[in-house]
């Protein structure tokens, strides 16, 4: 079987989907591994690292596309290279899916079987495979380090001859894999942590990491089968957002990790409420690919407002930890190639009866077969 990562094509993407060490796992199953020159150079991965590790690196794009079983990618193909696949390869990558209908329609169309990252079920036996949650939990990490850069002044309380200072506030909005790591990592640091999210079983998560958790009467909330926040009503965001701007007027930092998968982000933060909070604070808004948690957010930028709040949109923040993140998300890759490997055929042995193959495989043999995006 072989195996092509190319270099991601995103201005944004550091990441790469193979690091030498899982290339080189896979070529001790009996893959041949291609990796595209310079593909892991932004990870601080050169390419005598991969030729060391056994792989082949190659100038020629296009060859290794055409000819690779696999690809494994950190972002969705461009168009224009679907097509350049042969007939019957797997793709393996994020995709949006809810909302690429065309790129799904192309990838059928090409007949390549291709799997989405961002439907692997939350299972304990899929855990291992869930390329989202390895990545939110270093941006959750990320942001809380984006967040002390930035902001003028400590995170632990510190007693000196010349006075005691306080430790910073932070709120975190949104208690899922990224918003504990948020907790854990602010705490670490010395900072004094407020975390709110609708489920009750987050807010006790939250507790446990040292987070005094805002309790918010919403009704009935809860969470999806896959372990996601439910989706508010307006009434309910509305009440959300009234308590949370009085956190939020005292917090020196907020952190927002409120992401609804297959659609835009629910606004948290509003113009007003950003207006309320004190010159230096800073909100690091960990949906802004998504749309933004805030009012003001701008993707990929960094925005200061007439009151001097810094609103960080910056995208995805897992890349200021690139080399780590693409060890992480290499990890799910390979695990997703081991689990179905038949280690006869030297192949991955596909049965879409399979719970997370029934779950993750979006296309095959010219087809949709997902049902969620059959049209």
């Amino acid at each position: 079987m072989e195996i092509f990562t190319p270099k991601e094509t995103d201005p944004h993407e550091r990441r790469v989907a193979l690091v030498p060490d899982t290339a080189k796992k896979l070529c001790s199953l009996g893959c041949k591994v291609t990796v595209e020159s310079n593909a892991g150079a932004n990870a601080d991965f050169s390419d005598a690292d991969y030729a060391a590790a056994g792989a082949h690196v190659t100038t020629d794009r296009s060859a290794a596309l055409a000819s690779a079983d696999l690809v494994a990618r950190v972002r969705k193909p461009p168009p224009d290279e679907v097509s350049s696949q042969k007939k019957g390869a797997m793709h393996v990558s994020f995709l949006d899916p809810f909302n690429e209908p065309e790129l799904i329609k192309s990838l059928a169309a090409a007949s390549v079987t291709a799997v989405s990252l961002e439907m692997m079920p939350r299972t304990t036996l899929a855990q291992k495979m869930d390329a989202i949650s390895s990545q939110a939990n270093l941006a959750g990490y990320s942001a809380v380090i984006v967040a002390c850069q930035r902001i003028s002044k400590i995170f632990p309380m510190m007693m000196t001859p010349a006075g005691t200072l306080s430790p910073a506030k932070v709120f975190v909005i949104g208690i899922g894999v990224a918003g504990l790591q948020a907790i854990a990592t602010a705490k670490r640091l010395g900072a004094r942590v407020t975390a709110f999210d609708t489920r009750k079983e987050a807010l006790e998560q939250a507790e446990s990491l040292g987070a005094k958790a805002l309790r918010i009467d919403l009704g009935e909330t809860g969470g999806t089968d896959q372990g996601y926040a439910k989706e508010l009503t307006p009434g309910q965001l509305g009440k959300q957002r009234q308590e949370q701007a009085k956190v939020c007027a005292q917090s020196d930092i907020v952190i927002t990790t409120a992401k609804l998968f297959g659609r835009k982000a629910p606004i948290l933060i509003t113009r007003d409420v950003v207006a309320t909070m004190a010159r230096g604070s800073v909100i690091v808004d960990l949906a802004a690919e998504g749309g933004g948690n805030v009012e003001g957010t701008v993707v990929y930028e960094e925005v200061v407002t007439e009151n001097g709040v810094r609103i960080v949109g910056l995208a995805p923040l897992e890349c200021d930890v690139a080399q780590h993140a693409s060890l992480m998300f290499s990890s799910n890759i390979v695990n997703f190639i081991e689990h179905f490997w038949d280690s006869e055929t030297k192949s991955i042995k596909l049965n879409l009866e399979d719970e997370i193959l029934k779950s993750c495989v979006i296309t095959r043999s010219g087809e949709t077969v997902h049902e969620r995006f059959k049209s």
